[in-house]
């Protein structure tokens, strides 16, 4: 079943000169399916997933959810798909420092308010245990290092059961160990629990060990 669909996305950026930075982008992402966009810097990767994640709307072309059109949707409907639909990884944790684990992890479900505190809470444990990490759920996200964070800032993405892990290079602020880490937790998800992942990366090697790759080149998709 698709998870994302894109028909004809083109963006321009205005300033100062007209610039058409994604061109004719068509593609589908199914579920169970870990993907990843490649290319050179300023090929228009992160511009794409920027509007896939329905953050940018300034786009012509159709983008759609589980089948259903997302493009022409309202601010406030769009902040529910993506509250309810997606979750993000993204280079940097941002998770909030003198906030336990437990609680970083709460704040999308506490925000989308669709279940009692006492079920976020059991489902924040669950979402840790399935990252083996269920033994930081007390402590200060500061006192965390840099692989933890990327754990619980994974953890957090899950808490509201997307439909799709998006991810801006999720591994690019990460050693080799760590990279590896988080490769293999993204690989669990997909192939345990039928998560689908889109996932931009410069990492050859990371893209390597994905479904698919997309291969970006100017604002196309070249492969």
């Amino acid at each position: 079943m698709e998870v994302i669909r894109t028909e004809n996305i083109n963006k321009v950026f205005h300033d100062p000169v007209d610039v058409r930075v994604l061109k004719d982008i068509s593609f589908t992402v199914n579920t169970g399916e870990f993907v990843s966009i490649m290319g050179k810097s300023g090929c228009g990767k992160s511009t794409l997933l920027y509007i896939l994640s329905t953050m940018d709307t300034d786009y012509t072309g159709q983008l759609y959810l589980k089948g259903k059109l997302v493009t022409g949707n309202s601010a406030l409907q769009l902040a529910e798909i993506r509250n309810r639909h997606i979750g993000f990884v993204f280079q940097f944790h941002y998770l909030l420092a003198e906030f336990t684990v437990l609680d970083n992890v709460m704040l999308p479900a506490r925000k989308l308010g669709a279940k009692s505190l006492a079920e976020i809470e059991h489902d924040a444990l669950e979402k840790l245990r399935i990252l083996d990490i269920a033994y930081l759920a007390k402590k200060k996200a500061r006192r965390i290092s840099g692989g933890e964070k990327q754990r619980v800032a994974i953890a957090r993405a899950l808490i509201n059961n997307p439909a799709i892990i998006m991810g801006d290079e999720p591994t690019g602020n990460l050693d080799s160990k760590n990279s590896d880490n988080v490769l293999q937790i993204f690989r669990k998800l997909a192939t345990e629990q039928q998560m689908t992942l889109l996932i931009v990366t410069h990492d050859e090697d990371f893209a390597k060990h994905t479904d698919r790759t997309i291969v970006m080149e100017d604002g196309r998709i070249i492969s």
